[in-house]
């Protein structure tokens, strides 16, 4: 199984890492890292390179398609050619996927228009003026199309679209190989749940902010 996660300048590490890291456990499948030339692309921080060994052009029927998020996805909506790979990969795709903003590239792209969609919770006016309906769950499937939440969320996106191709027992596997068993040290990992402060800092920091 041929699976593509895209990079761009300054994306989200984790978005894409999170997702390759359960994806690169299937059986039969190559991950392919793929960008509009190939080479090193750095992360929103500048501090990490993932080298994408293939072009857009190089793969043009991927069977799933992965597009993570982070700063450079302002950039990647209004990028014809990368939002042109996007529509006509999923005529073909079995399964097209997002983690965090990487929907606003997929909202771009016109493929999400009347669905129900996720993001980073902070991108939820962003992806509603791109016709999708946002929704605050975790993971969220619309036939074939499934987004996930922000950044973290991405590798329960990847467990849940394991089980979808190869059942839940592999999927349980893969889950209990990486330990993802998360236990965080606090319980403010969604606005529902974090104090009013904290919430308000991060809207404040928000390059949503309007």
């Amino acid at each position: 199984m041929e699976i593509a996660i895209l990079l761009f300048d300054r994306f989200t590490a984790l978005d894409a890492v999170g997702p390759y890291e359960v994806l690169s456990r299937t059986p039969n499948s190559k991950v392919k890292f793929v960008a509009k030339e190939p080479g090193p692309i750095r992360d929103n921080i500048a501090s990490l390179e993932l080298t994408a060994e293939y072009s857009l052009a190089d793969v043009n029927s991927p069977e799933i398609i992965v597009v993570p998020g982070g700063p450079g996805q302002t950039a990647m909506m209004d990028d014809q050619y990368v939002l042109d790979w996007i529509r006509r990969a999923h005529k073909t795709s079995r399964w097209t996927t997002s983690v965090c903003t990487g929907s606003l590239i997929l909202g771009a792209a016109g493929l999400l228009k009347g669905l129900k969609a996720t993001s980073h919770w902070l991108a939820y006016d962003v992806l509603r003026s791109l016709g999708a309906e946002p929704v605050s769950e975790r993971v969220v499937i619309e036939g074939k199309i499934i987004t996930a939440a922000g950044v973290s969320a991405g590798i329960d996106m990847a467990l849940t679209l394991v089980s979808r191709v190869y059942g839940h027992g592999p999927a349980q596997a893969i889950q209990l190989g990486i330990e993802y068993d998360p236990q965080p040290p606090f319980d403010s990992g969604s606005p529902t749940k974090a104090r009013a402060e904290i919430v308000a800092r991060l809207r404040h920091q928000s390059r949503f902010r309007k």
